[in-house]
């Protein structure tokens, strides 16, 4: 059984995932525009969503090699009438796509917010990363109105 048909494993991260999970990060930030890799940060972001309640990071594991994950967390939303859940850092090593490792982090994430009561998800991507926003369409996401914009609070 070669690294891609052997069973996948989707798990909550733990702490001793964080170097497969910066590597992955390293990934994902060199194709957003928005954000630079920097691996002090990413560590002590990923190690607070651990120990964090209201997060969840989760983890696609094959062989025992992490080749996968993705992140979310809780936010209230006055127009739902309580939880959503943000979704974020959805990333699949690249020998490792296309064979449903990201739907089935996409679903478990989803599931973890059902039972934090989150009736809707949201999630932002980088306009020009296309086979992200493909994959996003093809799993039930719809693009909205919205405009995100962001401010540095220093």
């Amino acid at each position: 059984m070669n690294a891609v048909e052997a069973p996948v494993i989707i798990r909550a991260a733990v702490s001793s995932d964080i170097d497969a999970l910066t590597s992955l990060l390293q990934i994902l930030f060199s194709i957003e525009d928005d954000f630079v890799f920097n691996e002090i940060y990413q560590r002590r972001g990923l190690q607070m969503m651990i120990d964090f309640k209201q997060a969840c990071i989760l983890v696609a594991e094959v062989n025992g090699r992490v080749v996968g994950m993705c992140s979310g967390q809780l936010t209230l939303s006055t127009a739902e009438g309580g939880p959503a859940l943000l979704v974020e850092d959805m990333v699949v090593r690249e020998e490792y796509r296309g064979k449903g490792i990201g739907s089935r982090l996409m679903e478990e994430i989803a599931r973890w917010g059902q039972k934090k009561d989150a009736n809707r998800l949201q999630l932002l991507a980088d306009r020009n990363n296309s086979s992200a926003l493909e994959f996003y369409k093809k799993t039930g996401w719809r693009v909205t109105g919205l405009i995100c914009m962001r401010k540095r609070n220093t």
